[in-house]
């Protein structure tokens, strides 16, 4: 992997030309772990800042079974066909676990990841939540940088990963089924409170009836939460990625939203917000890797967990007892 100031710089020309190759290395650059990797690659993210934050950025996830897959196909193929050059990534916090791949996502996606106006990339495994969200937003900004027209990334995991993927960009999409009277008690309220807009999935066939009645109970679940923004109220719609149908209409709100928000203001307060946030993020796992790098943690930190787990101590006198060896050795020197 090329480092040296002239190669970060070639780098850079390549994915500002929208070379995919130049593409291709500038991600794998961000996503590695290296120490000098790392350096590298915050050098090429400064050459390419100026030439990113003019694509949509969009977020999208779903509840188990909503097609998620095959509604980012088709929403991608219709950009596409309009003319847009489309990157979808992915944040993939259960690989964290189970150190799996979701390159299933491309053979899924054939018909899109074939064309020559779309980019597929799939979230690193390994490290924490924290950093496989940096990895996320330091593409998108390199894909932007590309030319890309439209940014998605999508949650593959389950729970943090929704926040981690509303917190990076400026419309937030969720996708919903249809027979909504039981599912509504299994949504969580964070969700619904991040959405930018509903998408009640799979409205076709004997299917479309009961779309329906989910738009109607959906939008009357959101009725009773405070809308995060007084310029706008979040939509819900009947779509069906598998006959390509609404994709048009999910474009429009997307265009909607994104003249809302410019208008009000609210567009860059909100950017500016993430920016901040990620900021934070980033020392605090920084902290966290110095902590727990630290000869003396190492040391104890074994003991303690199994003290802790078995009831012996408390989690808040264990971790005050790390902190004060670090705080005393600091203090030391």
């Amino acid at each position: 992997m090329a480092t040296s100031p002239t190669d970060v710089e070639k780098i850079a020309e390549g994915v500002r030309a929208g070379d995919r190759r130049a593409l291709a290395k500038a991600i794998t650059l961000v996503e590695s772990s290296r120490a000098d990797h790392q350096e590298a690659a915050q050098r090429l993210l400064e050459r390419l800042l100026p030439s990113t934050g003019r694509a949509r950025r969009v977020g999208i996830t779903g509840v188990p079974g909503a097609g998620k897959s095959t509604f980012i196909e088709a929403f991608g193929l219709y950009l596409v066909g309009s003319g847009k050059r489309v990157a979808v990534l992915a944040v993939d916090p259960s690989s964290v676990r189970s150190g799996g791949s979701i390159l299933g996502d491309k053979t899924r996606m054939q018909r899109l990841s074939v064309s020559s106006s779309a980019f597929i990339r799939p979230s690193p495994s390994g490290g924490s939540l924290g950093g496989v969200a940096r990895r996320t937003r330091e593409a998108m900004l390199v894909c932007e940088a590309a030319g890309y027209d439209v940014v998605m990334v999508e949650t593959v995991g389950v729970g943090q990963s929704e926040v981690a993927v509303a917190s990076m960009v400026d419309f937030f999409l969720v996708l919903m089924l249809a027979g909504a009277g039981d599912e509504l008690q299994g949504i969580k309220k964070g969700i619904l409170e991040s959405a930018d807009a509903i998408a009640v999935n799979k409205a076709d066939g004997d299917n479309v009836a009961r779309a329906g009645r989910a738009v109607a109970e959906y939008t009357a679940a959101l009725n009773l939460l405070r809308p995060s923004s007084a310029h706008w109220k979040v939509p819900v719609i009947a779509v069906s990625a598998l006959e390509e149908r609404g994709m048009d209409d999910v474009w429009k709100l997307v265009e909607e939203h994104h003249r809302a928000m410019s208008e009000s203001g609210e567009l860059v307060t909100k950017r500016r917000s993430q920016q901040h946030a990620w900021l934070w993020s980033m020392i605090e796992e920084g902290l966290r890797a110095q902590f727990l790098a630290r000869d003396d943690v190492r040391r104890m930190l074994p003991e303690l967990e199994d003290a802790v787990a078995k009831g012996k101590v408390t989690p808040t006198a264990a971790a005050r007892t790390l902190l004060g060896v670090a705080e005393s050795s600091r203090s030391k020197a």
